[in-house]
């Protein structure tokens, strides 16, 4: 059975804050180490009062600090907006504290609104470069040559492990030509997943870093007792889908009843188009989403993610899901 691993927002609930949002992720981070999953992931956002990764690299070393075995990094850092050097600098320090731990990967979107990305980098326009700046990166992680002016201290000669993600075409041919490891954004992009993964299996060029390719997708899983208390689980994050999409971004809802009454049947269609790769149910109804989504598209990795508003039901939901891959594995 494949690896699976845990994407985190750090979710700031309604009722709640940043600190208590960091407490739980790392209480879920040990409580996935203690199941088995291979690595626990953050991703960067900036200006949304639900999640609170914005310092990615800070947070990936409060969550590797409180736990032993599991591997920590990002998915991903928005490399648009950073400059290639601070970013291998960040995670040659982390590497250094947790050897053999850390991954980072790499986003080209600026993870945040027009305005916030340029307060965030304010001199630079867009995300052309993200090509050229991901070689500056990599270089940053070679051992230093003769007469090179700038280097990574820490980062120099350690062999992070770069990974590339992506919603489209564009990451997949990159990824797959520096020889890279890729992330799909499957659990809210799926459009082009199916593309992606062939370009990139299809184009993968072997590198010092990866010798064959290596496809991670991202899953909605949210699991309870029951179908119907799963489906209720769920309605946080279609709520939260609807009001990103209204231009409201705000605070993790809790769950509520009838879903039909929040949305319009257009954000519905939109709603469900984006999250079409979820499995939600009872632990059967979990074991079977996953088995065929599995079998359908040949994943070398599945990161699992559920935006859950009681944190006792978000640790319960990846316990499930720990137990269907156990069983798929058995």
């Amino acid at each position: 059975m494949i690896p699976f691993s845990v994407l985190d927002l750090a979710p700031v609930t309604e009722g709640s804050d940043a600190g208590q949002a960091f407490a739980h992720s790392l209480d879920l981070a040990r409580h996935a180490e203690r199941l088995g999953y291979r690595r626990y992931w953050l991703a960067e956002h900036h200006n949304m009062p639900g999640i609170a990764s914005a310092a990615t690299a800070v947070l990936i070393g409060h969550i590797a600090g409180g736990t032993s075995t599991i591997r920590v990094g990002a998915g991903g850092i928005m490399l648009p907006n950073h400059s290639p050097l601070q970013v291998a600098e960040q995670f040659g320090t982390l590497a250094s504290l947790y050897p053999d731990r850390i991954d980072l990967g790499l986003g080209r979107a600026p993870g945040t609104d027009q305005a916030t990305a340029r307060a965030l980098r304010r001199y630079f326009d867009g995300a052309d470069s993200f090509p050229q700046d991901v070689a500056e990166l990599l270089h940053y992680f070679e051992p230093v040559q003769a007469g090179q002016a700038v280097r990574a201290v820490p980062g120099a000669g350690l062999r992070v492990p770069v990974w590339l993600l992506g919603s489209s075409t564009f990451g997949a041919r990159l990824a797959a030509q520096l020889g890279l490891p890729y992330a799909f954004a499957s659990h809210f992009a799926p459009d082009a997943m199916d593309e992606a993964l062939a370009i990139y299996r299809r184009e993968f060029r072997p590198s010092p870093r990866w010798a064959q390719p290596y496809a991670l997708l991202a899953l909605n899983v949210v699991a309870a007792q029951t179908d119907a208390e799963a489906r209720r689980l769920f309605t946080t994050q279609q709520q939260s889908f609807v009001k990103l999409r209204r231009g409201q971004p705000g605070l993790i809802p809790p769950p509520i009843d009838d879903i039909d009454s929040f949305w319009t049947p257009v954000e519905r269609a939109g709603v469900e188009r984006a999250l079409a790769c979820a499995v939600v149910g009872d632990p059967d109804t979990v074991r079977d989403g996953i088995a065929a989504f599995i079998d359908r598209h040949r994943p070398d990795e599945l990161m699992l993610t559920a935006n859950v508003y009681e944190h006792a039901a978000r640790l319960r939901s990846f316990e499930l899901a720990a137990q269907a891959r156990a069983q798929l594995a058995g």
